[in-house]
């Protein structure tokens, strides 16, 4: 077992590193140590699990994960905090410092990663940025086959949100993309440093194959993007520019058997790649 982090040890490294939280960076690192086994406990790793985590911070999950996995790789994309977390692993938990592999990386443009083929996402995600690094790390990393992430409430329900729900949107239709997507808990602002002005949740993600389509991914979710962009619009209205005009739009909703009148929360991601296949079928 490792020694896990609690308000006192977090707020002493980072007094020893000069450590300001970067709002810019979404930086709210976890204080609270039931917190960290909790997300752990909900992730329910493989003990042969090669676990990624993007923004580690000071270490208060690595430290939990460690134990649990056969491998945590760390993605940290500032260079003072993953030159400190080794140092912070092998003080806390010397006997599981070898299970350790830390990327000084932006985990936005990161595109592949040391050692065996990461099995799990499980991470305490920058506000910020975490559903672009969500959607960037199950495309380039498909070797992931479950995920267990924290995120903004707001954005927990987005991610979750079946189609006809008013959350439902872009992040919704393109996680489902990759996998099944489930909130399974929330999460209180009181247990980070400093505390964010939102509370948090956990999303846990199962990989499942994309939708079978001749369209590409690329094409899919250009089509998502048309969708949402004008989302108070009809699909024939919002998909104009996309398809070329609202007649041409017209066209391609019925050849994919969508009701030119319905709206983009109405269609699920199977419907998205059925019409971006029709329409890739009528350029050629």
């Amino acid at each position: 077992m490792s020694a896990l982090l609690g308000a006192v040890e977090v707020r002493a490294l980072a007094d020893r590193l000069g450590l300001v939280p970067s709002r810019s960076r979404g930086q709210n690192f976890v204080i609270d140590p039931n917190t960290v086994r909790r997300i752990v406990r909900t992730a329910q790793l493989d003990p042969a699990a090669v676990v990624v985590e993007v923004g580690p911070g000071v270490g208060s999950l690595t430290l939990a994960l460690l134990p649990a996995a056969a491998r945590v790789v760390a993605v940290e994309v500032d260079p003072e905090l993953a030159a400190a977390l080794p140092l912070t692993v092998a003080t806390h938990a010397p006997q599981l410092a070898d299970r350790l592999a830390v990327v000084t990386a932006d985990a936005l443009t990161v595109t592949e990663l040391p050692g065996p083929p990461p099995t799990a996402l499980v991470a305490n995600l920058p506000y910020n940025v975490a559903v672009p690094v969500l959607l960037h790390l199950l495309e380039v990393v498909p070797s992931l086959r479950t995920g267990l992430v924290m995120v903004q409430a707001e954005v927990a329900d987005r991610l979750a949100a079946p189609p006809g729900s008013r959350t439902y949107g872009v992040p919704s239709v393109k996680a489902a993309w990759y996998a099944d997507v489930k909130r399974v808990g929330e999460v209180s602002r009181t247990v980070f440093w400093p505390a964010p002005r939102v509370d948090s949740a956990l999303v846990r993600l199962e990989r499942r194959d994309p939708p079978t389509t001749t369209a590409s991914r690329a094409e899919v979710f250009a089509v998502v993007d048309a969708a949402f962009g004008q989302r108070r619009k009809t699909l024939r209205a919002a998909l104009a520019g996309w398809a070329g005009s609202p007649g041409d739009a017209e066209s391609v909703l019925r050849a994919a058997g969508i009701a030119p009148g319905l709206r983009g929360e109405a269609l699920h991601v199977g419907d998205f790649a059925r019409l971006a296949a029709a329409r890739a079928g009528r350029a050629h």
